[in-house]
């Protein structure tokens, strides 16, 4: 049976952010191929939502009801509630994260 996955306002942002700076600076096809990949691995969650690992950065302060998979260098953060996944943050893996994630997850 299929778990739904939402995604909230800020991961929408962040892959609305991410497909802008792409196409800005690569191409719009890139940047359409990137959405789909992305789309696809937050969706794939719905059969398989403890795929993910605890991110570490989170671990490290003792949160551990976050998971993140990771496709290329986007780090995808979630979690698993009794109604579905939800995708808290597309993250590009390059920067630091830890305030990024402690911002975002630990208010």
């Amino acid at each position: 049976m299929k778990t739904p996955v939402y995604l909230i306002a800020d991961a929408e942002r962040d892959v609305m952010g991410l497909y802008r700076y792409v196409a800005a600076h690569d191409s719009v096809d890139k940047a359409d191929m990137l959405l789909d990949h992305i789309e696809a691995a937050i969706f794939r969650l719905g059969s398989m939502p403890r795929r993910g690992h605890v991110p570490c950065e989170l671990e490290r302060i003792g949160v551990f009801e976050y998971r993140e998979i990771v496709f290329k260098s986007y780090r995808i953060i979630y979690q698993i509630l009794e109604r579905g996944v939800f995708i808290h943050c597309v993250l590009d893996g390059r920067r630091n994260l830890q305030d990024i994630l402690f911002e975002r997850l630990v208010r």
